[in-house]
C-alpha cells in the first residue's frame, strides 16, 4: 500500500537570489525572501496572491504574517516551521505536502533567507544556540570544528578514507565550473591546490568546507492534480520524512554512532515509502556543511558502506554526467554558496525537470538530504511522472 503523501503533490516553482558573498547582499533578508518567492511563483505561472501557505526552517526569521501582505497573499490558511538547522529542509517540504494532502492549503511556498549583513554569522548562530556552554567550554566555537571531530571518528574508527572527502569537494568545483551563477565558478579546484590549502580543523581542509553567503531560495507545492495544468514540468515529491533516532536528537556529543550524520531512522523511512532503493536513484544533491558530514550522509542512505565508501565516493564516480553516482551538480554548499541547504532543493528539481547545467541523462529519481549530524534531520525524493 502506497503512503498517503507519495507522489500526492509537487514542486512547481522555483526562485532564487544570486549568491552574495557573507555580509555584502544590496538588499536586507526581508527583501532577498520576498523576491526569491516571486520568482518560484512566476516560475510556476501562478501569482503570489495565490499563496495560502508558508514553510520555512532553522528559526528563519521572515515569517508568514510579514510575508503575506508584502506579496498580497488573499488568505494565509496555513504556516508552520521545521525544528533545528539545515537538517529540517526535506521535512519542510513534507509539512507543506501534508498541508495540501489534508486540504488546509492549496499552494505551500518553502523558503530559507539569510543576509548576515542585517544579522550575527551564520556559523556562530548555530553553534550557540541551544548547547553553547557545552561546545564554547572546550574551546569550540563553530561548525567546521564540531562536524571535524565527528569526520575524524569516521576516518580512524569507521575506516573510510580521508581521499573521500576529497573527491565530494572536487567534484562539488567541477560542476561549479559549468553552473554561471556559483560562487566558484571559473574556479577550477584541482588534487594540488586543495592539497595545499590550509587547515581549518582537521580533517577539514579550506575547500572542504562550505561557503555562508547572502541569499534566498523558495520553492512552491501543489496537488499533483493542479500541477499537470502549470507551466513547468512537475517534481513530485514521493517522500520527505524527517526525525532522529533514539542514539541521535539532543544527544549531541553522545549521539550513536558517533560518526554517522544520524540518517539511519530517516533513510529507512525514505525507501519504505518511496517503495524505491539507493541503486535506482540517478542523482544526489548532499547537504555538506562539510565534506565528511556528506560523506556519513551517503552512508547512511546506504550508497555504501564505510569499507566500500573508497570504492564507491571518488571524484569520476561523483560527476556528472558519467559518473554512477553524481553529486551536487550545482556545486553544493562549498562551491555554489550555502544558503543553509535551500539551494539543493532547487537543483534537485532542475535534474527533474531536465535543466540542470551539470544534467544527468534521463533523470528520474533525485534525492536531496538535509543538514548531516543535526539533532533533527530529514530528505527528500523526487520523481518524474513516469517514476511517480
Amino acid at each position: 500500500m502506497n503512503h498517503p503523501l507519495r507522489g500526492a503533490t509537487a514542486v512547481v516553482g522555483i526562485g532564487q537570489t544570486p549568491m552574495y558573498k557573507r555580509g555584502t547582499s544590496p538588499d536586507p533578508e526581508m527583501k532577498l525572501c520576498l523576491r526569491a518567492i516571486a520568482e518560484a511563483c512566476a516560475d510556476a505561472g501562478l501569482s503570489t496572491a495565490d499563496i495560502d501557505g508558508f514553510v520555512s526552517y532553522g528559526a528563519d526569521k521572515n515569517d508568514p504574517p510579514k510575508l503575506a501582505p508584502a506579496l498580497g497573499v488573499r488568505e494565509l490558511r496555513f504556516s508552520a516551521l521545521n525544528w533545528t538547522h539545515g537538517g529540517g529542509i526535506p521535512g519542510a517540504l513534507g509539512l507543506a505536502a501534508a498541508a495540501i494532502v489534508t486540504g488546509q492549503a492549496e499552494v505551500v511556498v518553502v523558503y530559507r533567507a539569510i543576509a548576515e549583513s542585517a544579522g550575527q554569522r551564520l556559523r556562530v548562530a548555530v553553534a550557540q544556540d541551544d548547547t553553547a556552554a557545552q561546545y564554547l567550554v572546550n574551546g569550540i566555537d563553530g561548525p567546521a570544528q564540531i562536524c571535524a571531530m565527528r569526520a575524524q571518528r569516521l576516518i580512524e574508527a569507521g575506516g573510510v578514507p580521508r581521499e573521500t572527502l576529497r573527491a565530494m569537494a572536487l567534484a562539488s568545483y567541477f560542476h561549479a565550473q559549468r553552473n554561471p551563477h556559483a560562487v566558484a565558478f571559473d574556479k577550477p579546484l584541482d588534487v594540488a591546490t586543495y592539497e595545499a590549502s590550509r587547515w581549518i580543523s582537521e580533517p577539514f581542509h579550506l575547500f572542504d568546507c562550505s561557503r555562508e553567503s547572502d541569499a534566498a531560495v523558495a520553492v512552491v507545492l501543489v496537488s499533483a492534480e493542479r500541477a499537470r495544468d502549470l507551466a513547468q514540468p512537475p517534481a513530485y515529491l514521493l517522500s520527505a520524512p524527517t526525525g532522529a533516532t533514539a542514539g541521535g536528537a539532543g544527544l549531541e556529543e553522545s549521539h550513536t554512532p558517533y560518526g554517522s550524520a544520524n540518517f539511519a531512522g530517516v533513510a529507512r523511512r525514505l525507501w519504505a515509502e518511496s517503495g524505491y532503493r539507493p541503486e535506482d536513484v540517478d542523482v544526489v544533491q548532499v547537504y555538506e556543511n562539510m565534506t565528511g558530514m556528506g560523506v556519513a550522509a551517503l552512508i547512511d542512505h546506504g550508497f555504501c558502506t564505510p569499507e566500500t565508501a573508497g570504492e564507491v565516493l571518488t571524484f569520476d564516480n561523483l560527476i556528472a554526467p558519467g559518473g554512477g553516482l553524481p553529486v551536487n551538480t550545482s556545486g553544493g554548499n562549498l562551491a555554489e554558496g550555502f544558503i543553509h541547504g535551500m539551494s539543493l532543493v532547487t537543483e534537485a528539481v532542475r535534474q527533474i525537470r531536465g535543466t540542470s547545467c551539470n544534467q544527468v541523462p534521463g533523470a528520474g529519481l533525485s534525492l536531496m538530504t538535509g543538514g548531516p549530524g543535526d539533532p533533527l534531520v530529514s530528505s527528500a525524493l523526487f520523481a518524474t511522472e513516469d517514476r511517480r
